[in-house]
């Protein structure tokens, strides 16, 4: 008995120090602690001794272990995993690694992520937003930019310029406006929520472009000339990377230069002869200087021995001769300005180059870098605006539209999609500023930037359906009053561009996310091939010895989390939320340890293996997705008012990791994956859908004004204007709200039960009866006319339908 006793007890200390990570030596001098022990019980004996210190001194001697045992794992995992080619190094290399890194470790630090700082706008760019911006979408007339325009108005393009919007990222000292990432995530979200026109086009100067890359990478000349004018909307940028050839695989363009000598401005000078045919370049029939990507090749060796020189970057005018562009696609009705773009051997200097000729061949790393910024930024923005102000449309077109002599949002079957939206909603709001937090902390996080424009453009279509199938006819006809239409037609759009959302996810979340967020896989990586700094052997083994301890804690973890159901484990509050929290901790463990082991059983094999990888790059996802949005719960003052939202927004983030986590067992390499399931499931699949409580809960929010609901579409256009049917109709929800206990009372003083319709004729019928005041009279006559018009769809003389053949050029109409 004793010795089963001490045997039990040397499990559970090991167990815990390596559930607890601490460092080989302390789990030695533990192990020592406990052997003495049991030499005292007469338990462990002399052999016991030798075998112990046979393991433990070899592996506690940094000389010996990294000869006798690192060298030869070295040797293995060089032939196992392939060396990083220099297109794959750069894009890993880029960047930088946040949140998301502690997600992937196993066992997350709450109290480091609710210490992140909470955004807030500075006074200038409040000012912006409740000035021009609101501005600007009070001058926006949707039905006309989409049905006969097929352009934003000549007097809003200048506007936009005008008042800096395309300036948002350019530093002060150039002319612009400076503003934080999380500034331009509400600028854009607002102007998403009544145009997706408008949004691109302000987005995209201020995304990845030369505004961009000249304050990253220009030479002073470059910036002196360009961002001033930039700033002031004297130029239109706009940048070309994507080929017919080449769209996710960006690093595959066919578009080439070639070193040469050639005249330029009477002189002969050393330049380039570029060759290009881009399309889906968004501002390009309008733009004035086009940043063009290109494989740069010099056969003379005019600049160096190096023929190849890879992807560079230049910034090329329009109104060069060779330069094609003004011709436009038609992306599914939605007409911001894109199209395409050639050019056929036009000559330019080198010091087109962005940076100079010293940056021929960084382009590459250039567009890397920049792009995790502006892909966390803009299409998540977008996303998340359009949900925003769908969220509090659909919710007051539910309590307005009656079926059944009841609002249709009383109707269980309509609260299940309403649910879904409102969550979302919430959620993608948290996304989104938590992700610019980190940028404006300074980070390049590339591997959220790609969970966020995948999940969250991914989320916003799904809510767009949602919202289209609660509307009905009132979102199937296009028309001045119609606020979804065009959304719903655009929303593949946002899934289609910066990386086709199913690439994104397959191949980019956790292609980058298992080696760049891996506290020791590229550390090896590097190491393994390290031939030249002569610390490889040592460096090799300290990732190792270190990777091989991680792997034994996340085995111990996700055990111990599966068998107490993760209710022991440390969370910030002891609320509603704290279970949230917990389920956390064993999901990341869980994501810990079967990265390991199917980067052990598939080696370089995983980055084919599309679906594996894709599932566990989705428990990353919904693993911030879920964190961001008890953030946001935490810097909101932790309003218990908004619980139903946050319960519904994790919950369902959860439900989804779990539902991939069950798959990936099912198809995990060499039959893994119902040892795994023993593991991480001893007892079943633990969480469940949002409930249909819950559903009902968020549904009610949407519908009633009140604090929450003023949350969730804060900072969206819903002013009471012209051509904004989404703010006309709020002032509706409030009229229609306020009428019912009117409505109540003329029914009771005429002893009949009218139907909540023709409510003017209610309003009369009550004013005879002497039981409604003036004011009460002219309340039901606004309300009836709100209500006529938000259930009301357009109609329109067939020759209206045909569209405006607008005699100015779009360019024209731009400049």
């Amino acid at each position: 008995m004793t010795t089963l006793l001490w045997i039990i007890a040397m499990i559970l200390v090991l167990g815990a120090l390596a559930y607890l990570r601490v460092s080989l030596l302390t789990a030695t001098i533990a192990a020592a602690v406990v052997m003495t022990a049991g030499w005292t019980l007469d338990v462990v004996g002399p052999i016991s001794w030798i075998i112990f210190l046979v393991v433990a001194l070899p592996l506690n001697i940094s000389a010996f272990r990294q000869n006798v045992i690192s060298r030869p794992l070295m040797k293995v995992y060089r032939g196992i995993m392939p060396e990083m080619s220099s297109t794959e190094k750069e894009a890993i290399e880029a960047g930088t690694t946040w949140w998301e890194a502690d997600l992937f470790a196993g066992n997350p630090n709450w109290k480091k992520l609710h210490n992140y700082p909470v955004a807030r706008l500075s006074a200038d760019e409040q000012a912006f937003l409740d000035g021009p911006v609101e501005e600007v979408c009070r001058m926006v007339n949707q039905h006309q930019v989409s049905h006969q325009l097929a352009d934003l108005p000549a007097d809003v393009w200048q506007y936009l310029k005008d008042n800096g919007f395309f300036a948002m990222i350019i530093k002060k000292k150039y002319g612009g406006l400076e503003y934080s990432a999380y500034a331009q995530s509400r600028v854009l979200q607002k102007l998403a929520g009544l145009s997706s026109e408008l949004a691109s086009t302000v987005g995209v100067p201020n995304s990845l472009g030369p505004g961009e890359l000249l304050q990253h990478y220009g030479t002073p000349e470059q910036q002196n000339h360009y961002l001033p004018r930039l700033a002031k909307g004297l130029e239109v940028p706009c940048f070309a990377l994507t080929s017919p050839e080449a769209g996710s695989d960006a690093g595959s363009i066919p578009d080439f230069g070639i070193v040469c000598k050639g005249q330029w401005e009477g002189e002969e000078v050393l330049g380039m002869k570029l060759t290009w045919n881009k399309r889906y370049i968004t501002l390009a029939p309008v733009a004035t200087v086009l940043g063009l990507a290109f494989k740069l090749r010099d056969p003379e060796h005019l600049l160096g021995d190096k023929e190849e020189l890879g992807i560079t970057c230049a910034l090329i005018p329009t109104d060069m001769e060779g330069v094609e562009t003004g011709r436009r696609h038609f992306p599914l009705n939605c007409m911001f300005q894109n199209g395409p773009t050639h050019g056929n051997e036009v000559f330019v200097p080198l010091s087109f180059i962005i940076g100079g000729p010293k940056m021929a061949g960084q382009g590459w790393r250039m567009l890397v870098e920049c792009l995790s910024v502006g892909r966390g930024i803009t299409l998540p923005s977008n996303s998340a605006g359009g949900v925003k102000t769908a969220a509090l449309a659909t919710g007051a077109y539910a309590r307005i539209r009656r079926q059944f002599k009841l609002p249709i949002g009383k109707l269980e079957g309509i609260e299940e999609p309403m649910a879904r939206i409102g969550g979302n909603a919430y959620l993608m709001d948290a996304v989104t500023t938590l992700t610019t937090t980190g940028i404006d902390l300074g980070e390049k996080p590339s591997v959220i930037s790609a969970i966020v424009k995948y999940h969250l453009t991914d989320r916003m279509q799904k809510c767009v359906i949602d919202a289209m199938d609660i509307h009905g006819g009132k979102g199937v006809c296009l028309g001045p009053n119609n606020y979804l239409g065009r959304g719903y037609q655009a929303a593949p759009i946002a899934i289609t561009v910066e990386g086709a959302n199913i690439l994104t996810r397959s191949m980019i979340i956790y292609g980058q996310g298992a080696i760049r967020c891996h506290p020791y896989v590229l550390a090896e990586m590097e190491s393994a091939f390290d031939t030249e700094s002569g610390q490889g052997l040592a460096n090799f083994d300290a990732a190792i010895f270190g990777h091989i301890g991680f792997v034994t804690s996340n085995f111990i973890r996700s055990s111990w989390l599966g068998l107490t159901s993760s209710r022991f484990s440390n969370a910030p509050y002891s609320d509603k939320t704290k279970r949230y929290y917990q389920q956390m901790n064993r999901f990341s463990a869980n994501l810990a340890l079967l990265s390991d082991l199917a980067m052990a059983t598939l080696g370089g094999n995983l980055k084919r293996k599309e679906r594996i990888s894709a599932r566990l790059g989705d428990l990353l996802s919904q693993l911030y997705l879920a964190s961001a949005t008890l953030k946001r719960y935490e810097d909101e003052g932790r309003q218990t008012d908004d619980l139903p939202l946050v319960q519904w927004a994790v919950e369902d983030a959860l439900y989804k990791l779990q539902a991939s986590l069950d798959d990936l067992l099912d198809n995990f390499p060499m039959g893994l994956g119902g040892a795994l399931r023993v593991v991480m499931f001893p007892f079943g699949r633990p969480l469940k859908r949002p409930s249909d409580v819950l559903d009902h809960k968020v549904a009610k929010i949407m519908q009633t004004p009140c604090e929450s609901r003023d949350r969730l579409g804060k900072g969206q256009f819903w002013t009471n204007s012209e051509h904004n049917a989404v703010g006309i109709q709020e002032q509706t929800l409030l009229d229609i709200i306020a009428s019912e206990p009117l409505h109540d009372k003329v029914c009771k003083a005429s002893g009949k039960r009218l139907p909540f319709m023709w409510l003017n004729k209610v309003a009369a019928e009550g004013k005879a009866l002497g039981v409604l005041s003036d004011d009460e009279v002219n309340l039901l006559e606004r309300a009836e006319i709100g209500r006529m018009k938000s259930i009301n769809v357009d109609d329109f003389d067939p020759a209206e339908l045909r569209p405006e053949v607008v005699s100015t050029s779009s360019q024209e109409r731009a400049a």
